[in-house]
């Protein structure tokens, strides 16, 4: 069996590295073709290039290289056409990997297979039915996507979300932490202010306010910042005028796993978090940990997305578990004083929360097989 499979980001590299696994599991003369990083090659494959090269995000940063990527899209698709594979999968990424599927599509029968479904429930529905000219059968995170697509005519499977799927911190790594952080049995407040430069620099002044209403009306409560380490300096910098003790986590001089590890025992530990609008709401939900979601853009974008949403809830763990448990603050509601009072109204009775949580795991797949099993498997049963 011969899989071309492609990955643009990490996240996806990640999902690519566990699809792998799963299909060497369940067929190990799997022979594997691609683009890929460090997860996908640590499964046996090649990369035909540097993944890094299709990282690119915003109108700013493609202009200069669109010749290079649409380059490299055509190289990619003419290689899936040479190898004549079983199966292409393409993972995420759709400005390349939608692009390539197309090409593919254009010029041969080979069967397509995209992972993740585009978040057709919220906004731009349009693109499923873009979709199906080029793409076959979806593998789906999130439990309610598959009648979205299957309604533009694609075959898709709900394969659980990879959270379910990583470590969360133990009894004795949490004591460890909390220890090490000189936090003794302090309530712990998590700061989450995003990845990006633009969002943190946009969030960080609210969530400071936040912080200190929050330490005012609870003298003891201690605040940690697990910062991403693309930002972590920006995030350092600007909490020198934070009150109180603050504690920024790092993971610039750290080892991976090391990070990973010290961020679990983080959100394992904490007692409320507030958080922007992200998947990070489901690695909260991961570790048991209250959280209140807030998040603001610039006035234009507000305009042009509060027109485009067709939800009442950005909130992965509202929309998974079918409630409204998590309170969010988003454009214009993004404001210190209601963000505070919410964050002391979770941290008081978290009970609510906690069970939409639960409910939200166990509809993830959370005690089933894993997501890169259960994609390797859908992926086999559908091959002609």
């Amino acid at each position: 069996m011969k899989v071309f499979i492609l990955a643009g980001e990490l996240s996806g590299d990640k999902l690519g590295g566990a699809l792998m696994a799963g299909l060497k599991k369940l067929r190990p003369e799997v022979q594997f073709d691609g683009i890929g990083g460090p997860e996908m090659m640590a499964q046996g494959l090649v990369s035909r290039f540097d993944m890094s090269e299709l990282s690119v995000m915003g109108l700013a940063e493609i202009l200069p290289k669109y010749r290079a990527l649409m380059a490299r899209i055509n190289e990619t698709a003419q290689a899936v056409i040479d190898t004549a594979p079983d199966v292409l999968i393409t993972i995420d990424s759709p400005d390349f990997s939608l692009r390539v599927a197309r090409e593919v599509k254009a010029k041969s029968s080979i069967r397509t297979v995209h992972y993740v479904a585009p978040s057709v429930w919220a906004w731009r529905p349009g693109r499923a039915e873009k979709m199906v000219r080029c793409v076959d059968h979806v593998l789906a995170l999130l439990p309610f996507e598959p009648p979205f697509m299957e309604a533009a005519g694609m075959a898709c499977d709900f394969v659980g979300h990879p959270v379910v799927a990583e470590p969360v911190a133990q009894p004795d790594e949490i004591a460890a932490f909390r220890a090490s952080m000189d936090l003794a049995d302090a309530p712990l407040a998590l700061i989450l202010p995003g990845s990006r430069r633009s969002e943190v620099s946009r969030l960080l002044p609210i969530f400071q306010q936040v912080a200190a209403r929050l330490v005012r009306a609870r003298p003891d409560l201690r605040i940690v910042v697990p910062a991403a380490g693309p930002v972590a300096a920006d995030v350092r910098r600007a909490m020198r005028t934070w009150d109180g003790r603050p504690i920024v986590l790092d993971p610039t001089d750290m080892k991976l796993g090391a990070a990973q590890a010290q961020k679990r025992e983080a959100f394992a530990a904490a007692d409320v978090a507030v958080a922007a609008s992200g998947t990070v709401s489901l690695e909260l939900a991961a570790a048991a940990t209250p959280m209140v979601i807030a998040y603001d853009m610039n006035w234009l974008s507000r305009q042009i997305i509060g027109r485009m949403v067709k939800i009442d809830t950005v909130t992965l763990v509202n929309l998974v578990s079918e409630t409204r448990a998590v309170p969010e603050f988003i454009g214009a509601n993004c404001r210190p004083g209601p963000i505070a009072e919410a964050a002391l109204k979770v941290l008081d009775d978290p009970q609510a929360q906690l069970a939409a949580m639960a409910v939200t795991m166990q509809r993830l797949g959370q005690g089933g097989a894993a997501p890169g099993i259960r994609a390797a498997q859908a992926v086999l049963d559908r091959l002609p």
